[in-house]
């Protein structure tokens, strides 16, 4: 069983920054690759970036590609997604998943988070 708590999420003007977090505990954190999905009102949860165990493979929605990074400190148990340039769009509730393989992280994960709140405003 994996725990995951999510941080960072806040109010934001377009054009702003944010970095969430994502912090693990249960079994080893480095076993699993990690992701982040995104759920806006009215909208079906969509996938927004992956992360292998390693850290050496990265994913990303085109959506978000070129503006967003995530990453991961395994010392720490934690995942990260530095979210810049920011749009109104962006705006969802933002959700850490863990999986057991990258594959099954980007479309199916084992573990997620309850979620933290983005809110861009123009």
């Amino acid at each position: 069983q994996v725990q995951l708590v999510e941080s960072g999420g806040g109010l934001v003007q377009a054009g702003g920054s944010l970095r969430l977090s994502c912090a693990a505990s249960g079994r080893t954190f480095s076993s699993y690759a990690m992701a982040w999905f995104r759920q806006a009102p009215g909208k079906e949860r969509e996938f927004v970036a992956a992360i292998s165990w390693s850290g050496g493979n990265t994913y990303y929605a085109d959506s978000v590609k070129g503006r967003f990074t995530i990453s991961r400190d395994n010392a720490k148990n934690t995942v990260y997604l530095q979210m810049n340039s920011l749009k109104p769009e962006d705006t969802a509730v933002y959700y850490c998943a863990a999986a057991t393989t990258l594959y099954r992280s980007r479309r199916l994960p084992d573990y997620w988070g309850q979620g933290t709140q983005v809110t861009v405003s123009s």
